[in-house]
Order: structure tokens, then sequence, then C-alpha cells
């Protein structure tokens, strides 16, 4: 899903469709967290993410059905990954504005909050830092209240 050099990548989403991504998106997965992503939706409907702040489980993606965690004011939608909305804390944000995030699963017990540690994976969050470009291209974030109207 990574490579080197500017311009278009292609990503998978739902359904397992390619499509044209720019670079300069907040937040992608990788083909594997998107598989998961499909197979937990089809279990608990749809999804949402908010990643941790660090407090109990490090800094981890969080994955709930859409609706079991509020999302307030405080809160910031970074992009959608598959059909479920990423969030991080505005406070969070502050200090990874810069950086592109790309969701990934990986084997072993996450927390027992995330959805998916009943699949013995976890998900993970993988970081670079944005180029000067792709920053110049980034749209401004959603808070949290905006983006549940």
């Amino acid at each position: 899903m990574l490579r080197s050099g500017l311009g278009p990548l292609l990503c998978f989403r739902a359904g397992y469709r390619y499509r044209e991504a720019a670079l300069s998106e907040r937040v992608t997965a990788t083909p594997a967290a998107l598989a998961l992503i499909s197979k937990l939706e089809a279990v608990h409907g749809p999804l949402m993410f908010h990643q941790s702040g660090g407090c109990c489980d490090g800094s981890a993606p969080m994955c709930y059905p859409r609706g079991d965690f509020r999302v307030g004011k405080s809160d910031v939608k970074l992009g959608i990954i598959g059909d479920a909305p990423f969030y991080m804390s505005e406070s969070q944000f502050e200090y990874w504005q810069h950086t592109h995030l790309t969701i990934d699963v990986v084997p072993g017990r996450g927390s027992g909050f995330s959805i998916e540690s009943p699949e013995n994976v976890r998900f993970l969050t993988r970081s670079r830092l944005f180029t000067d470009d792709e920053l110049a291209q980034l749209a401004p974030v959603e808070s949290g209240e905006e983006a549940l109207h």
C-alpha cells in the first residue's frame, strides 16, 4: 500500500474494489485491515474507529460498532477506512497533524474493548510524516460533532 514518490496509488476499499487515492489522505488502511473490517462489519454492522490516546492501550486504533463510542466536539474526524469513520481527540491531533496514518492488522491480542480482540489479532497504527506537497493538499479535519450531523 505504501510506496515511495508522489502521485496516486491504488488502495483497497470495502468490497475489495480498487480506487485511486491521493497520498494526502490523512488515514488509509492495508488490504489486511480492510479485510478484517469487512469481516467485522458482517457480524457487528457499521463500524467506527477512535485512535486511543495512550492511557490504557498504548496508542492503538480502537474499533467499535458505530454508536457504541460517543464522539464529541473534542474529537476530529481524520477520514474513512473501508466504510468506517476514523476519529482521534483534538489534543492528540495537535501532535499527529503532520502525520499520515496507515491502519494495519497484526497477530496478537489488543484491547478487550476493541471488537477485533476475539479474533486474536489487533489493529495497529503505522505512521510517516507528510511531505510539504502532501500537507498543502490536505483538507481541514471535521470536528467530531460536525461529522455526526
